[in-house]
């Protein structure tokens, strides 16, 4: 049993590598895109709506609220960023249940990878809704003897993200996969349903926890704290 995807080399020349981590990231980025073109391209605002519309406005909306709760802002400005975040990660987990296809999210890489789109967007986000001497006077408050542990404060939640992610998505497919091999006719269908719901709580903690951060960077200068709210 392959842990994780990157352990399946599906093509190798030289320098070149290319695991299924790689290859289903592509397909999944692919895929979401056709997506989104095939449900944007007819959006009305008629009152009878496709029910892949419905399915949009309901998602878009949910996403705004959870941002408006956590950020106490106009979410308009990080919707792009954790709606795709979220999306890209409860699509990839959802799709976990389909036969040969490999979670690119069951990847160390992948996380990782996610998470330091996390920790870039922090300070983009302060920076462009501060100013950068207000953004990088935090490191240094209350005191400048806080600095290097600000510092480390940023790095060690950035590899908790992407640490708690995988080992999520890990420890679920090695367990479902012993489950299956001992009780194979009575737990396929449970795990299945298991595994969606676990997929879509561990994207929605991610995404939560990305517009937590953001937040802290973000609304300082208001004198509110997000992340008491």
């Amino acid at each position: 049993m392959n842990i994780s995807p990157d352990q399946i080399v599906l093509f190798e020349s030289g320098f070149i590598r290319i695991s299924a981590t790689l290859v289903f990231t592509w397909l999944l980025m692919a895929l979401l895109t056709l997506l989104a073109r095939w449900i944007t391209r007819r959006l009305t605002q008629d009152t009878v709506l496709s029910p892949w519309q419905n399915l949009l406005e309901v998602l878009v909306e949910g996403i705004q609220g959870q941002i408006r709760d956590v950020t106490r802002q106009n979410p308009a400005l990080y919707l792009p960023f954790i709606g795709t975040l979220f999306i890209f990660i409860a699509a990839s987990n959802l799709l976990s249940v389909v036969p040969s296809f490999e979670s690119p999210t069951g990847s160390l890489s992948t996380t990782t990878a996610l998470a330091l789109c996390v920790f870039i967007a922090v300070p983009l986000y302060g920076v462009q809704r501060r100013g950068w001497r207000a953004y990088l006077k935090d490191y240094i408050e209350p005191t400048p003897i806080m600095l290097p542990l600000n510092i480390i404060g940023e790095l060690s939640r950035t590899l908790a993200l992407a640490v708690r992610l995988y080992g999520n998505v890990m420890s679920g497919a090695v367990v479902g996969a012993i489950l299956l091999i001992i009780t194979p006719l009575f737990f396929p269908v449970l795990m299945h349903a298991l595994e969606l719901l676990t997929g879509l709580i561990q994207a929605y903690i991610f995404a939560i926890l990305a517009t937590v951060y953001l937040a802290a960077a973000t609304a300082a200068h208001e004198g509110n704290n997000p992340t008491e709210h």
